[in-house]
């Protein structure tokens, strides 16, 4: 870091819409053009995300600045998962909405949200933790220890 003070902790429900403009501008960074499509998900991840972290399905981690501002955050969803040969079965955890505002970027703040976050997934006795990685951030998940699986997909 540069000498700027940062703590992680977790959002609030209060802060789920910044939440939204973050996983946005995730999207947009890997190449997401149309608005249309943007605006509905955010319009549709805001109740999903508010109903996950009241249930605490979701734990929203953010890095919060000296004065107060948001500048990177993560979710890591515990979901369902039946017993399976990686992991005697739920939950298994889905690291989700990696994003570090432009200007704070290149100053371990992801790795730190991501060693957080697998901290939750050890306290939660989870086993297994899956993600989807962009080209931008493969190289902080490979040095973390994630393996590339054999995950395939269909869009219906």
């Amino acid at each position: 870091m540069d000498g700027r003070r940062v703590t992680i902790r977790r959002a609030l429900p209060a802060e789920v819409p910044l939440l939204a403009r973050h996983r946005r501008a995730m999207f947009e960074e890997m190449g997401y053009r149309d608005i249309p499509a943007l605006d509905a998900m955010c319009t549709a991840f805001e109740p999903w995300l508010a109903g996950r972290m009241a249930s605490g399905e979701y734990v929203a981690l953010v890095v919060e600045d000296a004065p107060g501002g948001i500048v990177a955050g993560a979710g890591v969803w515990f979901m369902d998962w039946p017993p399976h040969m990686i992991g005697p079965g739920a939950p298994r955890a889905n690291i989700v909405n990696v994003y570090t505002e432009p200007a704070w970027r290149r100053q371990g703040l992801a790795r730190r949200l991501m060693e957080a976050a697998l901290a939750e997934c050890r306290n939660r006795g989870v086993r297994a933790v899956i993600l989807h990685a962009s080209d931008a951030g493969r190289p902080l998940y490979e040095s973390l220890g994630f393996d590339a699986t054999n995950e395939m997909r269909l869009l219906l």
